[in-house]
């Protein structure tokens, strides 16, 4: 049985992955570090966690995050977040530019392939910036 918790692909399995394949990744991802960060900061009510998790995961607030990560990132960290910023997305949400979500759907590009590459220190290295 897999530990789908640990997950140990190589970079030429990831690559393999489409762009939007990797950013469905990477948003359950991202949710799930923003959800722990919450909780970690002594989140006690579940309404307050929801309503301060929709901030942190929404595309417009994730194009920022991006801005930050962007000079910290390796070749291959940038190479995976402009893949999933040049893909091709059907729709951006009303609360978003499209060059929010592109920047958005680069950066959950970006941690569901370090992920799935089981590069976690790294994940949470980024995220804490």
């Amino acid at each position: 049985m897999e530990n789908y918790f640990e997950m140990h692909m190589t970079a030429q399995q990831v690559k393999e992955i489409s762009s939007l394949g990797l950013a469905h990744m990477g948003d359950g991802v991202y949710e799930l570090l923003c959800r722990a960060y919450l909780c970690e900061k002594g989140g006690k009510k579940v309404i307050n966690l929801h309503k301060n998790a929709i901030k942190l995961v929404n595309a417009s607030y994730q194009a920022k995050v991006m801005d930050k990560l962007l000079p910290a990132l390796t070749e291959e960290e940038q190479d995976f977040y402009r893949r999933g910023k040049n893909a091709h997305t059907h729709a951006a949400p009303k609360s978003a530019t499209p060059q929010e979500y592109a920047k958005a759907t680069g950066l959950e590009a970006l941690f569901g392939a370090l992920y799935l590459m089981g590069r976690t220190e790294r994940l949470n290295e980024l995220f804490r910036l």
